[in-house]
């Protein structure tokens, strides 16, 4: 793969192109990626509404009805409903661990496997979030894919 950056004061406005004879798995990762830097969610903080970018979502959870959104020093509250937010950031390394539960995947700091194939998960900032064992196979599957685009 050739990368090539072009510099240029005149521009107003960053530009991603790729040319590419086939749009493979890496291509589409690739694209993937680079929309989570585009895509923002809004939090509810103190009444006031913040623009959250989705890179900075550790991950999200409900809890009595109510939907919140996990960065790394706060918690914000979301209007929107956990099956929402997981239609919106679909294709975006976001994944169900739980049925209160996404977690971004790329925010992992490491995975414990405990008993009943249960995973405990410590996210960037040292929160643990536990993966219950109905979703456990997918987070392993996102695990053996980037171990072999690694290998690639």
């Amino acid at each position: 793969m050739k990368i090539t950056l072009n510099q240029d004061p005149s521009y107003t406005e960053t530009e991603v192109i790729i040319h590419c004879s086939q749009a493979d798995e890496e291509i589409l990762r690739l694209m993937a990626m680079l929309r989570v830097y585009q895509k923002k969610l809004v939090g509810i903080l103190d009444g006031e509404r913040h623009l959250l970018d989705v890179k900075d979502i550790l991950y999200i959870d409900t809890a009595d009805k109510r939907t919140f959104l996990y960065t790394e020093h706060t918690v914000y509250q979301s209007a929107l409903r956990l099956y929402e937010l997981e239609e919106a950031l679909r294709g975006l390394d976001f994944l169900r661990v739980g049925r209160s539960t996404i977690l971004n995947f790329r925010r992992i700091r490491s995975i414990r496997p405990e008993l009943g194939r249960r995973l405990l998960v410590t996210m960037d900032n040292g929160e643990q979030v536990w993966v219950s064992r109905q979703y456990s196979g997918e987070l392993n599957e996102k695990l053996h894919e980037l171990e072999r685009s690694i290998l690639k």
